[in-house]
């Protein structure tokens, strides 16, 4: 497939230029485009490889002389970034699934598939379980009993919905994710040694070690629209209640939801992020790599952790975070910036002292 300027800058909003009837066959790097790609070259630094390539046409910003970078015609958004997102949709070549019920997928008879839905290969659909128009599960998928899934979702391969976990239209998950498992969620008969240590923050007491014993997981997962799951994504049920993520939230690679969370709208979880049972987040969330969130905590809307930071208490709304425990980010930069000058406070510390004591030792002639 492919597609004249003309017709991407009026797919995007944006403004063409030059011979708009240059049609293009898929994006590229400036340096490496050939003549029939559009080169991304977004702002004045990448627009400088442009001369490596062979580009005859290139997406630019605004005001871009693109006459001046020798091209013949250039696409001018207002905001390329965010032009990208409807640019790499419509240059999509897909995974190349294969349209309608692949005859080696196992589908149950109580099943409810609307139309247009696309089943790949190997892939088991359960009991009771509904999938809405023209969602695509793809190959060696499973979806639970009584698991409902709404329109135009689109499962990468081995991907895990559970039983009764409910997902809300356009969902879209990744190789590998994984949506209503077991919590991990286990007791013992008297309090154990973590929970007076929690309690204490060290001293145990007389408890001893003890075996434990399983909660059984009766919730589920809700899922709202617009979600999208990242490879490995692990999504716990709730124990009682549903774990809950809400309308166009984003989970990045690897990231863990425990049991009973509560995710809100519009928020972003990079990759690694791991959060512990019972944690309610607010809406526009974003929360960088590796961040980790202790149990039975609330972080409040529009905060935002950077990488690493581990929250262990309550985040207040609109709150910026860093480190390990998570703090302001801006007191956090200042220690860090503290924590650097302490050889130097200690080196000049040290010479003074022995100033000191150089200045306090008697003279000679004083001793005489």
């Amino acid at each position: 497939m492919t597609y004249t300027i003309q017709q991407i800058a009026d797919a995007l909003g944006a403004k063409a230029v030059g011979d708009t009837t240059l049609r293009i066959a898929k994006l590229a790097e400036p340096a490496n485009a050939h003549a029939d790609d559009l080169a991304l070259a977004m702002s004045p630094k990448y627009a400088q490889t442009l001369s490596d390539g062979a580009a005859l046409a290139a997406m630019l910003w605004p005001d871009a002389d693109w006459q001046g970078m020798g091209l013949k015609a250039a696409i001018l958004p207002d905001r390329p970034r965010f032009a990208m997102s409807g640019l790499t949709r419509m240059m999509d070549p897909g995974q190349g699934f294969e349209t309608g019920i692949h005859p080696s997928a196992i589908i149950d008879p109580a099943a409810q598939l609307a139309d247009d839905v696309t089943v790949g290969p190997l892939t088991i659909v359960a009991a009771g379980a509904q999938i809405g128009a023209g969602s695509i599960i793809g190959p060696q998928c499973y979806i639970g009993t009584g698991a409902s899934i709404g329109k135009n979702a689109y499962l990468r391969d081995h991907v895990s919905i559970g039983a009764r976990v409910n997902i809300g239209d356009n969902f879209i998950a990744q190789p590998g994710a994984r949506l209503g498992g077991d919590g991990f969620s286990f007791v013992t008969p008297e309090p154990s040694t973590v929970e007076e240590t929690r309690k204490t923050l060290g001293d145990r007491g007389d408890t001893k070690a003890q075996q434990w014993a399983r909660i059984h997981t009766l919730g589920s997962v809700t899922v709202g629209d617009d979600v999208e799951c990242g490879m490995n994504v692990t999504v716990d049920s709730g124990t009682i209640r549903d774990t809950m993520i809400g309308d166009g939230t984003k989970l990045d690679n690897l990231v863990h939801l425990g049991h009973n969370v509560v995710v809100g709208k519009n928020c972003l979880l990079c990759g690694q992020v791991g959060v512990a049972g019972s944690v309610t987040i607010g809406d526009n969330v974003v929360l960088g790599g590796q961040v980790g969130v202790s149990d039975n905590i609330f972080i409040g809307d529009g905060v935002i952790a950077g990488g690493g930071t581990k929250i262990m208490s309550n985040a207040p709304a609109g709150r910026s975070m860093l480190g390990y425990p998570g703090t302001e980010m801006s007191k956090q930069i200042e220690g860090y910036k503290a924590l650097r000058r302490l050889p130097r406070l200690i080196r000049d510390f040290a010479k003074l002292k022995a100033d000191l004591a150089q200045s306090d030792r008697p003279k000679a002639s004083d001793e005489s």
